[in-house]
């Protein structure tokens, strides 16, 4: 990895500093996943998140049924209507997690110095004492000496709310600990993590499984958070598992690193999955202090040159309860955009937190001011000499438009495209400017009648199934939206990828009053526009007229 990776535009005026922001019709081009929950649920709410700057919507299965899940997802889908904004789905698998079993939601206190008991006996009755969990082979993972972080999501660094319990000895299926830190551990979900243990349990486990097949299959989801990936095979089974449900087969799987085996087989996994999760909140438990900015930096950096969307979480945990971030964690959000993140994934903070729009709308302004001192111009080159000579066909045409769109100050970059490849190739070289991907169909028959009217909209047909065009349109659209600087647009599929010269402009016009009508472009703007022209790949630069 190169010493000059922060990346940042010399030299910044102070006095720029205190100018106030100006207002764009995309507020940031690093996007935001929004965990939905208690706090989160309602249409109302919803729309307002979304409005904020919220462009994926995340499941955490880790609690909640699937019928609660359900009716949120109902409401994201109004309040999806209602906006137009598009939003995608995303499912968090529970994977191999570690739980106190709570189900009476009991306040336990842990006192500091005292002893408690993780018993696997799950018919037990919580309390300072005694915990049941989850797991039966506790007692032959761990050893004396052993640390076990608990808490609700995880240890937050609150001497309040997680402790911190060493093991003192194993006494058959117990495991008994001493407790380093007094702690107040309120709600249904405490989660165990013993650091730098394995757990020998599947990453997809049975349950994960009928959930997918249900409730994942039933809503078409978007992606899958396979949550403690620790080896590529995880993502492979996940990917296998995923081809037999048909219409799942397009769902882009996103891998979790969340201790040191997921760590250690990182390039292997990053080949495997689609895109990647830094679940900091884990890590940073695995992890020496000191050590995980290091390992964000490198993974980033990894992400990117592979072309792979890279998401970072727990960024403002204070804001679960506060409106306003820390110095530090409005510095962390500004550190993860100029490392290279696609988009920032909000847990707790949108799911049980107090001030859910608020934080969306805080971290969106933060990485829209860290994307103006990003420094484009050395990214580029240190791109470019990564992926080296000759490039693909296809990667010397995105790189060249990004060039050309740069070179000539461009409005924003226009690319059609059928499977979502070519667009995420151009948002690769991170553009200044936003990339508008205008998704078209590579259709088998034109005996359709097609209905856009939004996310989770189906095309309706008049005498063939699905099966006649080779992507589903929309998912295509919903999955560039949890890539940095990409911006969705469903092309009239009557205009099909195969299309003559003259359909191309005709779908060209409508891309182009569409940015003008949403304040995207105006008169004489220039745009840059990557197209496939017959066999051949044209990127052209035009001047928007009065």
């Amino acid at each position: 990895m190169h010493s000059n990776h922060l990346l940042l535009e010399e030299p910044i005026r102070m006095a720029s500093i205190l100018e106030p922001s100006k207002a764009s019709f995309f507020p940031a081009m690093t996007k935001i996943v929004g965990t939905l929950g208690p706090k989160s649920r309602s249409v109302e709410v919803i729309s307002s998140c979304l409005n904020a700057g919220m462009s994926v919507a995340r499941f955490d299965f880790s609690w909640g049924d699937p019928e609660y899940h359900q009716e949120t997802l109902n409401n994201l889908k109004a309040a999806v209507k209602s906006t137009k904004k598009l939003c995608a789905v995303m499912l968090d698998t529970v994977g191999p997690e570690l739980q106190v079993v709570n189900r009476g939601e009991k306040i336990i206190e842990l006192k500091g110095d005292g002893l408690v008991i993780l018993t696997p006996d799950q018919g037990q009755e919580p309390s300072s004492e005694l915990l049941p969990i989850n797991f039966d082979g506790l007692s032959k993972a761990v050893t004396k000496g052993d640390t076990v972080f608990i808490g609700q999501y995880l240890f937050t660094g609150s001497e309040t709310t997680s402790a911190w319990l060493e093991v003192s000895e194993v006494k058959g299926d117990d495991v008994v600990c001493v407790v380093k830190n007094s702690a107040t551990l309120a709600g249904s979900l405490f989660t165990l993590h013993i650091s730098q243990v394995h757990i020998d349990l599947p990453t997809l486990s049975d349950k994960d499984k009928q959930v997918i097949s249900s409730w994942g299959l039933q809503n078409k989801i978007d992606f899958l958070s396979l949550s403690y990936t620790r080896h590529a095979e995880d993502v492979r089974q996940a990917r296998e598992y995923l081809s037999k449900l048909g219409d799942l087969s397009q769902t882009q799987i996103f891998a979790k690193i969340e201790n040191m085996e997921g760590l250690t087989h990182f390039d292997e996994i990053l080949q495997e999955a689609d895109g990647i999760i830094l679940s900091r909140g884990n890590l940073g438990i695995d992890l020496p202090p000191e050590k995980v900015f290091l390992f964000q930096k490198a993974a980033l950096y990894k992400c990117n040159m592979a072309g792979k969307p890279a998401v970072v979480t727990r960024v403002v945990d204070s804001m679960t309860d506060n409106l306003r971030p820390t110095r530090a964690e409005a510095t962390d959000v500004a550190n993860a955009v100029l490392d290279g993140s696609d988009a920032i994934l909000l847990g707790a903070e949108t799911l049980r937190g107090l001030y859910p729009v608020d934080t969306i709308s805080t971290v969106g302004k933060i990485c829209a001011e860290a994307e103006k001192v990003f420094n484009q111009d050395l990214y580029f080159k240190r791109t470019v000499k990564y992926v080296g000579e000759p490039m693909t066909h296809l990667e010397s045409i995105a790189s060249s438009a990004v060039r050309a769109a740069i070179k000539v100050k461009a409005s924003v970059i226009i690319c059609f495209t059928s499977s979502g490849r070519a667009a995420r190739l151009i948002a690769k070289y991170r553009p200044t400017m936003p990339v508008l991907s205008v998704v078209i169909p590579r259709l088998k028959t034109n005996q359709l009648k097609w209905s856009f009217t939004g996310a989770f909209e189906e095309a309706h047909e008049n005498s063939r199934s699905l099966a006649d065009f080779n992507v589903d349109v929309n998912a295509q659209a919903r999955q560039s939206l949890l890539v940095r600087g990409l911006y969705p647009m469903l092309a009239d599929p009557r205009h099909p990828a195969e299309s003559t010269s003259s359909t191309n402009e005709s779908v060209l016009k409508v891309a182009l009053d569409h940015g003008k009508a949403s304040g995207v472009v105006k008169s004489h703007d220039r745009v840059v526009v990557c197209q496939k022209v017959g066999d051949a790949s044209v990127v052209k630069i035009i001047e928007l007229e009065d």
